[in-house]
């Protein structure tokens, strides 16, 4: 049998290694047109930062390393250009020799990866703008800042490498401006728990300006001015360009296999294309998300190495094992903070899967927090009101977001429930957790939910609330005084019993404490009590004034 892989990487790489695991005699050759076969693309922006200092350590696999462990022939600075299904060959072009050949192949995987976006604007191609997908990019853009001796970077794009990238060019000393044509970073995310991550951003002293876009970059003297929208510029010394990226479908173009609905490699549950002699893996290809049934692209290197796996067994051994799918699970470093994310945000379910839930958010600590170094995390999860089955969970934090992000992504792809989080067992000793996890409790809140113990409304819904409710505050006077909702009450939970009376039995009650648990216990006692319409403020006021002070900031920066 002869196995052809076009793209190395995370995806055929590990399909390569796995073909030569399970099929020692078969002939396996690997067409890579960069430089390097196997490289930690994810550890780019931390070599840029020096906190990875040596360059090797970024390279997995060299070639040679592959021939001489694995016995596959990997012939990089080689592109394929063209693949012709009927005839079971592919048409390639080694850039070094100029030399142009036919290979045939008994079966082919596809993992030709993403392209970075580069939009048409006026002197994107100016010397000193970048993306950074792979370790050549890596190389220019670090002797670029040596030899301009760099002082002031934008970045464009506050995706998960946008915000890498501000970070640890920010930690090299440099002036860090970060511009987002969205109204939030990180567009996985729901707004509030993106406003956690905003507020720390502007906290550290980066420039963050949200609902900006880019219109033209042009030279000036030794530096690029990049020329937004709203008429003002930014001087840089560097630019990267962090805008998103696509799957690279360009190798398909008159090869008859099927581009599907997201624009990727259409491929079946055993990531086969329509010629089932060919099979595809890694970013450019597409699959139904296990959630809204919805065909999905998914950019990350964890399933794409999975899918190499699968598809490497599928091969050899017929189609035997299923791929299900990526919930896309992603965690990010943002300064200080760590932000993480599985499944699918509220603002998705409900704009592009039409998928009725309810979302809830809860702070929690680190670790107990009668053990020092203890640190708060908000943790919001989306789950269906008719069997609480678990949708999405974003965590953010200083310390333990890994550990809760992954106990959350395994319920959410095994389609367990709330339930499942107020059960799960995990291992407990103070330095490490509390007796009741933050993850524990998510699920109990959600449970109350469900059980009609807790009714709730969200830190953007203040507009449902009259002149004619009552806006109740229970936590102290001092925390009251310190800083409360507008149009607040303040009536101490301690209190509430002893000053029920003060509260007109037929009004709408809208309770909220700074995290959320007093004005539960509020709206417990009151609703005991005969007080029918009682709701109390998801998140507590610590996320409604982050989420207001964020749509503020926002604002005022869009209108200077």
């Amino acid at each position: 049998m002869k196995y052809i892989i076009i793209g190395a990487v995370a995806g055929g790489a590990s399909t390569a290694a796995r073909l030569r695991r399970l099929d020692e005699h078969a002939e396996i050759i690997m067409f890579e047109k960069g430089e390097h076969v196997s490289y930690a693309n994810c550890g780019l922006p931390y070599y840029l930062g020096n906190v990875i200092k040596e360059r090797n350590k970024l390279l997995i696999q060299t070639a040679a390393s592959f021939k001489e462990r694995f016995n596959i022939d990997v012939r990089t600075m080689t592109e394929v250009m063209k693949i012709d299904p009927k005839l079971k060959t592919i048409t390639v072009l080694n850039h070094i020799t100029g030399n142009e050949y036919l290979e045939n192949y008994d079966k082919l995987v596809l993992s030709p990866g993403a392209e970075p976006l580069r939009p048409p604007l006026a002197g994107i191609n100016n010397t000193g703008i970048f993306t950074l997908r792979n370790v050549n990019d890596t190389d220019h853009i670090k002797d670029f800042i040596q030899q301009k001796e760099a002082k002031k970077a934008v970045i464009i794009g506050a995706g998960f490498i946008g915000l890498e990238m501000a970070e640890n060019l920010f930690d090299l000393g440099m002036e860090v401006s970060i511009i987002e044509m969205g109204n939030q970073i990180l567009a996985p995310l729901d707004y509030p728990i993106a406003a956690i991550a905003q507020q720390h951003i502007r906290y550290k002293g980066v420039q963050l300006l949200l609902n900006s876009a880019v219109t033209a970059f042009e030279k000036s003297n030794n530096s690029i001015k990049v020329l937004l929208k709203s008429g003002d510029t930014l001087d840089a010394d560097i630019v990267i360009l962090s805008i998103g990226v696509k799957p690279d479908t360009r190798l398909l173009t008159n090869s008859g296999l099927k581009i599907g609905d997201a624009k990727g490699i259409w491929v079946n549950e055993y990531l086969q294309t329509s010629d089932p002699d060919i099979y595809a893996v890694g970013d450019a290809i597409e699959f139904a998300n296990p959630i809204t049934n919805q065909s999905m692209n998914t950019y990350l290197a964890g399933p794409a190495n999975k899918q190499g796996r699968i598809c490497a067994t599928n091969i050899v051994l017929g189609n035997l094992q299923k791929y299900h799918g990526a919930i896309n699970t992603a965690i990010v470093k943002v300064f200080d903070m760590t932000i993480a994310t599985a499944g699918i945000a509220s603002k998705h379910l409900t704009t592009k899967a039409n998928i009725k839930h309810i979302v809830s958010t809860i702070p929690g600590g680190s670790h107990a927090g009668y053990y020092p170094g203890s640190k708060q995390m908000n943790i919001q999860i989306a789950f269906s009101p008719e069997n609480g089955q678990l949708l999405g969970a974003q965590v953010a934090g200083y310390k333990g977001v890994d550990k809760r992000i992954d106990i959350l992504s395994s319920i959410i792809q095994n389609k367990g429930t709330v339930y499942d989080l107020s059960e799960f067992e995990h291992a407990y000793a103070p330095p490490y957790s509390s007796a009741k996890d933050p993850v524990n409790m998510s699920g109990f809140v959600a449970e109350n939910i469900l059980q009609d113990r807790l009714r709730i409304f969200y830190w953007d819904q203040f507009s449902q609330i009259s002149d004619n409710d009552i806006l109740l505050d229970v936590r102290s006077e001092t925390e009251f005084n310190a800083g409360s909702i507008p149009n607040a009450i303040n009536i101490p939970i301690d209190h509430l019993r002893d000053r029920m009376t003060e509260l007109d039995l037929n009004k709408n009650i809208y309770t909220y404490c700074q995290a959320g648990l007093r004005g539960y216990l509020a709206q417990r006692i009151l609703r005991q009590n005969n007080y029918k319409s009682v709701l109390n403020l998801s998140g507590g006021y610590q996320l409604w004034e982050t989420c207001t002070k964020e749509m503020e900031t926002s604002q005022e920066a869009v209108l200077l």
